[in-house]
């Protein structure tokens, strides 16, 4: 059963004994106060025929008239007996013995009695008299309330069966008004698909259980995207990062078999072998880092690193394959402290030279422009990479972070579009920002802000 209906179903049915409750009680409460009412009115005809017919001699005529015109109104199906000390009726005839005489004993010993018969009620007073002692019993049928009550009974269920239609439909109204939110997100997670795992649903404005459940699932597609998108391009990663240091191993084994050298030239072309292989360990296991990164980075994978001889490194691998990597530092600080920052190392490295490469790329491997300043007032470091290309085309600016995207298919540059993505990603992850400024035909500059280490 359909959350819905369960809701309709479960509306339906409280509110249906609630609402038999309160016939119920409005019924109970009018029949009780009905039969209270008309014991009344038999106790006042007990009183009466006392004093009709026990004080008659005690009263005027005239009184005795008064009386019989004022209460003398036979009840329907009316029974009035006086039965005295030896329980046989007085002034009334009673071949029968209307009432035994446990009844009329039971009316001497509590004085006065209340109880039905059927649709009779009957009312008993015990009267003491200088002619005697007298028990006084009355007997009716209140036959305009039980006219009244049957009007009554059949009022109600006319009443019920609507207001339970009505509440049927109603609780339907209500579970698909309630639900409608969660119809729509069930129809949006439909549409999702491994092609586009970017796609988030509505999240809505109520403040309710079901806001909060797009708003977790919304969470959750954030990080299955990214688990998916790292699954899928860590070969790309992989081959992206490594090509290098495997091309120089390879290089480097090839120079060194192609003729017979001396064991120092081995030893070396080794030495260089066991660098790269370094390299390559540290690169494959900060990729692995990546892959497993979230917004939360572990303390433990974490290291005070010198930004500036991060960036004096960089310059001098870029000079070895023949270009210019112009490294300054804007404002010299007072102390090297200032140019800490906690990060990894290798996934820095990793993302200021995704950075770099793109601006040798695209400015056709001219000469690009690296910035160190220090703002200690603010804690932070900033990085301003520039480039002399044909700068980045304002509407596509907001993509230029997204996996796979890449500027260079319309520009004749290769890329694998993951270049911008794993800078960000992993600036990001340090608490850090990255951002761009650029013109058309003017160059761009990325801007790496990274919080010193003395800053947390």
């Amino acid at each position: 059963m359909k959350i819905k209906d369960r809701l309709s179903l479960y509306f339906t049915l409280s509110t249906t004994i609630i609402l038999v409750a309160v016939l119920w009680a409005v019924y109970f409460t009018f029949v009780k106060f009905m039969e209270s009412d008309f014991f009344d009115r038999l106790t006042d005809r007990t009183m009466v025929t006392a004093k009709l017919y026990l004080e008659a001699d005690e009263i005027s005529p005239e009184a005795l008239d008064k009386v019989r015109n004022q209460y003398l109104v036979t009840l329907n199906s009316e029974v009035i007996r006086i039965y005295n000390s030896k329980n046989g009726a007085a002034f009334i005839g009673d071949d029968q013995q209307y009432w035994t005489a446990a009844t009329i004993n039971k009316v001497r010993q509590q004085k006065k009695i209340k109880y039905r018969e059927g649709d009779r009620q009957v009312v008993g007073i015990f009267y003491k008299d200088n002619q005697g002692d007298f028990v006084i019993l009355a007997s009716a049928v209140d036959s305009s309330t039980l006219n009244r009550i049957e009007k009554l009974k059949r009022i109600m269920i006319v009443i019920f069966a609507a207001i339970f239609i009505v509440l049927l439909f109603l609780g339907r109204w209500i579970a698909r008004r309630i639900l409608k939110p969660l119809d729509l997100f069930i129809g949006e997670v439909a549409q999702i698909k491994s092609s586009n795992l970017h796609f988030r649903v509505q999240e809505g404005q109520n403040k309710d259980e079901i806001n909060l459940l797009a708003q977790n699932f919304n969470s959750l597609m954030e990080h299955l995207e990214q688990a998916f998108v790292l699954q899928k391009t860590f070969i790309a990663n992989a081959s992206h990062e490594l090509r290098t240091p495997v091309t120089r191993m390879m290089m480097t084994a090839e120079l060194s078999l192609s003729q017979e050298r001396k064991p120092e030239a081995y030893r070396e072309a080794l030495s260089s072998v066991m660098e790269d292989a370094g390299n390559m360990d540290s690169i494959i296991s900060s990729l692995l880092n990546l892959a497993q990164a979230d917004l939360e980075f572990g303390a433990q994978e974490l290291a005070p690193l010198r930004i500036d001889e991060l960036l004096w490194a960089l310059a001098t691998e870029w000079q070895k394959k023949g270009n210019t990597l112009n490294v300054s530092i804007d404002t010299m600080p007072e102390t090297a402290d200032a140019l800490l920052v906690q990060v990894n190392a290798p996934l820095l490295l990793i993302a200021i030279n995704n950075i770099i490469s793109n601006a040798f790329k695209f400015s056709d491997q001219q000469p690009v422009d690296c910035i160190l300043r220090v703002n200690e007032i603010n804690g932070e470091l900033t990085i301003a990479i520039t480039d002399h290309g044909p700068g980045i085309d304002a509407s596509v600016l907001p993509e230029i972070y997204e996996p796979f995207f890449s500027a260079s298919k319309n520009s004749g540059h290769a890329g694998n579009g993951m270049g911008l993505y794993m800078a960000h990603k992993i600036i990001t992850l340090f608490r850090g920002t990255l951002d761009v400024s650029t013109k058309p035909g003017s160059g761009s500059t990325f801007i790496v802000t990274l919080p010193q280490l003395r800053a947390h």
